[in-house]
């Protein structure tokens, strides 16, 4: 049974599995790395479904996770619903003990359950290996729902018994045999497309975590020159296409606020137009709803029209899609619009108006100052991973430099993914970029004891944790609810907390700093290391206890309805629908 797991998954490009050692999978894991495949072993299998996110948007290849029965099929049940929300590709082979033991009238089962209950709502199939003559058939629907539509992670259970037959070595066909591998759209609506985007006065491109988790920035570098028209990030996105600096702007900004309101055709790629995006009608882009057009690249085909009608759907994958596109465009030229050195303007005028407000001071460290000096250090080509509440919004706000690549939780919306995720995206590249986690401490202690696996792994990623001893941004939400003297003490903990020793301790390369001026130092000496490193930043405990000042955090707010009672603000009405407020965040799906 191992052999045939295995040739089916390298059938598929599988090269990496990810999973801790069980007795499940001795045989499987032997054989794979006989074969020349990686086996990842994390130490917790919800980090491990974290890990394969992080590897699945820096490859752009569905991910396989070898989960044990019992008690690992149930500490993965939240990673999979992670991986649902953020629309990734993923395999789950989950172990179970033997078929018969399932119907035995005993109580007191050890390590077993009815594993497939647990992921109802959280995966798109379900299937179960009762005869070994199904693995085949098994295997090549998990992979046809997990890669068909809005990508998704699927279940095959293996019960222990099945895995001890044997195939006969027979060929697997390739996948362009049994599932669609090409998703291009229809002529007629590539040339309607590109009729609007000809006739267009201010056109709009809209880009959302899709482009980039498909590793599609060539391609769609081609398409934003082609079009000359300003770009709007989703909320999900906060990497720029290479060349395109001038022309891009956070859709939650007020530059990006003008450049909706006063577009007549919108081209929307790789993102779904969901609560973050304000449905694609709301806020900025009532404006001019009436008669904007709005062209939509999206795989399934039973999302058109739902969040907001759609004039030219081009239903299929955007891998196909935006070829289809830049070859209809050839030879169209269009001129920049006259307002984009205004709206260029605005977005680097209130960048820094935001720098004047943050302090200076060397103690204590303000979390803006640490986002701003920071940065600064940071390698042009290095992945950013970022990470937790208050601190993620600052940096967020004030990078120093321009990532061609970036994650975060912005459809699920959860905190301490970040290390996993950065482990996942290192190991993805190798040595030859470097993954930057910008993170708070809440949000890092999640899974610190990743930390080992990425030494054991020589993964050089860097950690920057703005360190306040506490749950920052709920010690706000319980100010704003009680009072700013309000007793939080189940929101802190000990100032004892030392990161850089706990790194240290797991072989990675750790530095304390509690001055700015050592900020940079610590981060060049983090660099030249080649560890894992954590830099553990001590930073004013004020200043992300409270909602005044932290960056976009109104706009944030915002997306929630209408009622505007999200993390606990009682009372507050939505923000005004003018050009947007500021910080960035939304969806990586939808490709």
């Amino acid at each position: 049974m191992q052999d045939r797991i295995l040739d089916l998954l390298q059938a598929e490009g599988i090269d990496t599995l990810f999973g801790i050692p069980d007795p499940s999978f001795f045989g499987l894991f032997i054989e794979a790395e006989r074969r020349g495949m990686k086996i990842v072993s994390p130490h917790h299998e919800e980090a491990m479904a974290l890990i394969a996110d992080g590897y699945f948007r820096m490859t752009g290849k569905p991910v396989v996770m070898c989960v044990n029965k019992g008690p690992g099929v149930g500490n993965i049940a939240a990673g999979a619903n992670f991986l649902m929300k953020e629309n990734v590709p993923a395999i789950f082979i989950m172990a179970q003990r033997q078929r018969f033991y399932e119907q035995r009238v005993r109580r007191g089962k050890m390590q077993y359950m009815s594993q497939p209950p647990l992921f109802e709502n959280a995966v798109k199939y379900t299937g179960i290996i009762e005869y070994p003559q199904q693995t085949e058939e098994i295997f090549h629907e998990a992979f046809r729902q997990a890669l068909t539509g809005v990508p998704g992670p699927t279940y095959v259970e293996i019960p222990l018994g099945v895995m001890q037959y044997k195939f006969d070595g027979s060929p697997v066909p390739a996948p362009n045999r049994y599932r669609l591998v090409r998703q291009r759209a229809d002529d007629l609506s590539i040339s309607e497309a590109v009729e609007l985007l000809k006739n267009a006065k201010n056109p709009a491109l809209l880009l959302g975590q899709g482009v980039f988790v498909t590793r599609q920035h060539v391609a769609a570098t081609e398409l934003a020159a082609k079009l000359n028209c300003p770009i709007l990030q989703s909320n999900a996105v906060e990497a720029v296409l290479p060349g395109m600096e001038d022309r891009t702007f956070p859709y939650s900004s007020e530059a990006g606020g003008q450049v909706a309101s006063t577009s007549d055709v919108v081209l929307a790629i790789g993102t779904e137009l969901g609560e973050a995006l304000n449905y694609g009608r709301g806020h900025a882009w009532k404006q001019g709803d009436a008669d904007r057009k709005w062209i939509y690249v999206e795989r399934d085909g039973t999302a058109i029209g739902v969040n907001r009608p759609i004039d030219v759907p081009l239903v299929g994958d955007l891998v196909d899609i935006i070829p289809q596109l830049n070859k209809a465009l050839e030879g169209v030229q269009r001129e920049l619009p006259a307002q984009l050195a205004g709206w260029t303007k605005i977005r680097d005028d209130a960048k820094a108006a935001l720098e004047a407000t943050v302090p200076t001071a060397s103690q204590p460290i303000h979390t803006g100052r640490l986002a701003i000096e920071a940065t600064k250090h940071l390698p042009d080509d290095t992945i950013l991973v970022r990470d937790g509440g208050a601190a993620s919004m600052w940096f967020s706000a004030l990078l120093q430099w321009t990532p061609r690549d970036s994650m975060w939780s912005s459809n699920w919306g959860a905190i301490g993914n970040g290390l996993p995720m950065a482990l996942g995206a290192q190991l993805a590249v190798g040595d030859k970029r470097r993954v930057a986690l910008l993170t708070g401490d809440s949000a890092f202690l999640f899974h610190i004891s990743e930390l080992e696996t990425a030494a054991r792994k020589n993964l050089p990623l860097l950690c920057i944790v703005a360190v306040d001893h506490a749950w920052g941004i709920e010690a706000a939400s319980y100010k704003a609810n009680f009072g700013e003297d309000t007793s939080t003490p189940e929101a802190r903990w000990g100032n004892e907390v030392r990161l850089d020793l706990t790194a240290q301790s797991f072989g990675a390369h750790g530095e304390y700093v509690d001055k700015v001026e050592d900020i940079g130092p610590a981060i060049e000496r983090a660099i030249a290391s080649g560890k894992p490193a954590v830099i553990h930043v001590e930073v004013d405990k004020a200043g992300n206890s409270t909602f005044k000042g932290i960056p976009g955090f109104l706009e944030f707010r915002n997306w929630f309805g209408e009622e505007g009672d999200f993390l606990g603000v009682p009372g507050a009405a939505p923000a005004a629908p003018s050009a947007g407020g500021g910080g960035s965040t939304e969806n990586s799906s939808g490709y």
